[in-house]
Order: C-alpha cells, then structure tokens, then sequence
C-alpha cells in the first residue's frame, strides 16, 4: 500500500509544483477568443475593446475569432470542446449560458460544468429601436400599431436577448409581431437602417451609435434606470410598461479544465483593462454597466451568476414552450 500511495502524493506534489510554472510561462503563443455571434455586434464589440488591452498586458496578442450560428451555441461548444490550455476562450452571454439550456433540448455543452469562468464583463439594458421613418413615438404608440397590424422585429435567433425581450413584450403587451431572425444583431441593425423591418430590441451598447446619428428612433430602454449612453430615452416603466425588465450580461469563459493559475492570470488582466479609465469610459460610452471592483468580478461571482440565470431562465422559456430547432 505504501507505493501506490506515495506515487499518489509525488503526483499531488508534482501537480502543485507544475500549476504555478503553467501559469508564469503563460502565455507562450496568441490566445484566440471566441465570439459566438457576428462581427460588429455587441459581444464582438466588448472583445475586441478588452482583448486589445489584454494582449498588452499578457504580451500575446488575443485574436477575435467569431463563430456564429444557433444563437452562440456553435461558438461556444467549439470552445466547451476546446483544450483546457488557456488559448481558447469564449464571450458568452444570457442567451449561451443561461437561456440556452431551456431553449435546446440537445444542448451540446453545460454552461455550468463545461466551463472555467474567468469575469463578468458587463452588464446592459435592451432598447426598443424602430426604423427612422416609423410613425411612432412612444411604447404606447408601438404597441397600439402592432395592435393594428403585425409589425417585423427582428432579433438575433433563437434564445438570443433580443428574442427573449421581444417574447416577454409581446405577452405583456398582448400584442403579436412577424419575428425575423438573423445570425446576429448586426445583420438586424443593417435592415432595420435600410427599413427592411421596422423594429427590433438590441442592446444599448451597439445600437447607441445610431440613435445618437439618427439612422435609428428609439422608443424605450429596458432598465430601471436610464441609460448614460442614451439618457434621452425613456425606461419602460417611464413608458407605462413597468414589467418589461431585461438585463443581458457577458462573461469570459475557459474551457472546464484550465489550470486555475491561468484562470487568475486571465482574470487578473481583464480586471487591468476595466481598471483603465480609457477602456471604462469607451465601455460606458456604449452603454455597458462594469461590475463594481473586488468581489462582482471574481471567477466565483461569475459562477454564481450563471447558475442563478440557469435556475431563473430555463423554467420560464419551457412554460412559453419555446424551442430551438
């Protein structure tokens, strides 16, 4: 009995030795970071604001690799999948790591147990945009034209913030709407800019730009609070909706199995970045709310979020009777 259980302890020893010799050699070569959703949206945006201050602060540069399809689950079961090196990460978000599970029945990761989680990035309310030309101005007039006719809203697929926004909106407002899906809010922005639908729900982070240009009217945003970036717009309580609440958040993650030394590398990084004032005030500037510093932007914060938003989220969407094909 004393071999094996020596070899176990060498081992043990061997491991603890070896982890923080992981984590200072780290990284040797370019980390990609997967963003399961279209280029020019807003997980695309906050990844390639933050992985720029992150490749300076690791010495490698991090390429933005995006990887759409299934509402971010194809991007994030290559990254569940991945090996659990530290040169694989992934943004996810509501609609990857908590809606997910209720809405694919064949769901080809946990969002629980297949991943290492790294930090909360940030948190944003969802505003009601419509196409320039739309004659509307509030949320009641919204929602007694949809009353009139089936207005098109798009969102960004199945399960996505978008999606859940608009469900929730149509129950409450009892109203019904010709749902256009698209691999990512981008592609929505761009018909909703050329007038090919006429409304959609998208996050404050990316649809501030064109509010502020006019290419856009924004009706409501989706939060107890105004948002900074758009503080000319009303919330949905001030709009007579006051049960339409929706907060999308995004998060890095690590595939299950990353050494933890490299975890706290990773998390340590992204802490720099948000910590600069440049990389906040730009976050802020697009409408996205940090965590406060110390514990809301720890590994174990990030994973409590998720299971909250698991448990939350998945009775719901299965009451609704909603599905992914």
């Amino acid at each position: 009995m004393r071999a094996p259980t020596f070899a176990a302890a060498a081992a043990a020893v061997l491991l603890v030795a070896v982890a923080p010799a992981q984590a200072q050699q780290y990284p040797q070569r370019p980390i990609s970071m997967i963003v399961p959703f279209a280029a020019g949206g807003p997980t695309d945006v906050l990844a390639r604001v933050l992985g720029q201050h992150m490749s300076q602060t690791l010495g490698q540069s991090i390429v933005v690799e995006d990887v759409t399809g299934a509402g971010g689950t194809i991007g994030s079961a290559r990254a569940a999948k991945a090996a659990p090196d530290g040169y694989t990460l992934v943004m996810g978000n509501i609609g990857t790591h908590a809606a997910s599970v209720g809405l694919y029945p064949k769901l080809p990761y946990n969002p629980v147990s297949d991943f290492e989680p790294i930090m909360l990035i940030a948190t944003t309310p969802m505003v009601l945009v419509v196409k320039k030309d739309l004659p509307v101005k509030t949320l009641a007039d919204v929602i007694a034209l949809a009353k009139q006719r089936r207005v098109t809203q798009g969102n960004a697929g199945t399960g996505s913030a978008s999606h859940l926004t608009t469900l929730l909106f149509t129950s409450l407002a009892h109203v019904d709407v010709q749902l256009v899906p698209y691999r990512g809010l981008s592609q929505a922005m761009n018909d909703l800019l050329a007038g090919q639908i006429e409304t959609m729900f998208d996050q404050v982070i990316s649809s501030s730009p064109h509010i502020i240009n006019g290419g856009v009217k924004p009706i409501a945003v989706t939060s107890p609070t105004r948002a900074k970036a758009i503080p000319g717009v009303p919330t949905t309580i001030e709009a007579g909706l006051p049960e339409l609440q929706t907060l999308t958040w995004t998060a890095l993650f690590a595939p299950k199995g990353t050494p933890q030394p490299i975890i706290e590398r990773l998390n340590t990084a992204v802490d720099q970045a948000m910590k600069d004032p440049a990389v906040a005030k730009r976050l802020e500037e697009l409408g996205a709310d940090l965590p406060a510093p110390g514990e809301a932007r720890t590994p174990q914060a990030l994973a409590k979020l998720v299971s909250a938003e698991v448990a939350k989220w998945t009775p719901l969407i299965r009451a609704a009777g909603v599905a992914a094909e």
